[in-house]
């Protein structure tokens, strides 16, 4: 009689906790589809702008578009290996490896790329079990899935301010790409 009930008790569990993890997998492989459209959307405006026009900034304060593409990679790589993976960050000081630095528009594409392929190997590695880790994301408290959401809203945001950079430059970029 313990033996059934410990079995019972054993296939309700696990049926129970089935559906939750087949979501969290769903999660995973919804994002990395999301992921790899931002991606070629990304590099897709990288290379439609013409090199010359790399360095030029909206207002004086503001990134260039070139400081805009590395951006991105920067926070890719800070969201999922430091923030979420608990690697120290990237010192942006003496760290160039994810900045304009000296590089040409050609290596600026290379390491977008690069950052976004090493991103989506973390992601489709991370323990879906974390995601509902909290973490302090500059004072509020968030999910580990929260994290990674805030990380496609940030690669929108500043590839929107590169379009917009496009258009300030007479150029028509890239047809918008659903789902990305």
């Amino acid at each position: 009689m313990k033996k059934s009930k410990i079995l019972t008790l054993v296939l309700l569990i696990s049926l129970c906790s089935t559906p939750l993890m087949a979501q969290e997998n769903t999660f995973i492989k919804e994002y990395l589809e999301r992921l790899e459209t931002s991606k070629k959307y990304v590099i897709l405006v990288a290379e439609t702008m013409p090199k010359d026009k790399y360095t030029f900034k909206a207002t004086p304060e503001s990134m260039s578009f070139a400081e805009h593409l590395m951006h991105i990679a920067w926070a890719m790589d800070w969201h999922s290996k430091s923030l979420m993976g608990g690697r120290d960050a990237r010192n942006w000081e003496t760290d160039t490896e994810l900045k304009v630095d000296n590089k040409s528009k050609e290596e600026m594409i290379a390491t977008i790329s690069n950052t976004f392929d090493v991103t989506s190997t973390f992601i489709s590695e991370f323990d879906i079990k974390k995601l509902d880790e909290r973490l302090d994301y500059f004072g509020a408290n968030r999910t580990k899935r929260q994290i990674l959401l805030l990380l496609t809203d940030h690669i929108t945001h500043h590839r929107a301010q590169m379009l917009v950079y496009m258009r300030l430059n007479g150029l028509k970029p890239p047809r918008y790409v659903l789902y990305q």
